[in-house]
């Protein structure tokens, strides 16, 4: 199609890019993903394993999109960065189902398996209440979302 890839962004393995979709700046899509349709994947943003983006969606930042997961159309999902000791990447999404997926480093779970990990690995510390505080402001913004549609 009239596909773009652009920049210093990569496409490699099995993964595809197609019909008017744009991969550009740093981004990387690999494995077997797929991005399609209208979809842009930009900034330092990573679609990788069997995901796909398709629609009008928008993936950037630094998300990854990954396993099985699948973003589209007006896709409801946050990114908050620099966050934690790292400074890393805090993603998260509604998943089909209605429930939230958080996605922090290797870590992929619910907000109260995150908050639980939170707790185990910062304790009481500074990092646990920007986390702490991150998880409420993504359920407010995300059920927000939800209801408006």
């Amino acid at each position: 199609g009239n596909a773009r890839v652009s920049d210093d962004a990569q496409v490699s393995g099995n993964a595809w890019v197609s019909d008017d979709a744009q991969v550009f700046g740093n981004a990387w899509v690999f494995g077997n993903a797929q991005v399609s349709g209208n979809a842009w994947v930009f900034g330092n943003a990573r679609v990788s394993d069997d995901a796909q983006v398709y629609g009008d969606a928008r993936v950037y930042g630094n998300a990854w999109v990954f396993g099985n997961a699948q973003v589209f159309g007006d896709a409801r999902h946050i990114t908050i960065s620099p966050i934690g000791s790292e400074g890393g990447c805090l993603t998260a999404f509604v998943q089909a189902d209605g429930t939230i997926l958080f996605n922090r480093g290797c870590f992929s779970g619910t907000d109260a398996e995150f908050l639980e990990a939170v707790e185990q690995k910062h304790g009481d510390g500074p990092c646990a209440i920007e986390y702490r505080a991150a998880v409420e402001l993504i359920k407010l913004r995300l059920s927000r979302v939800k209801q408006v549609k």
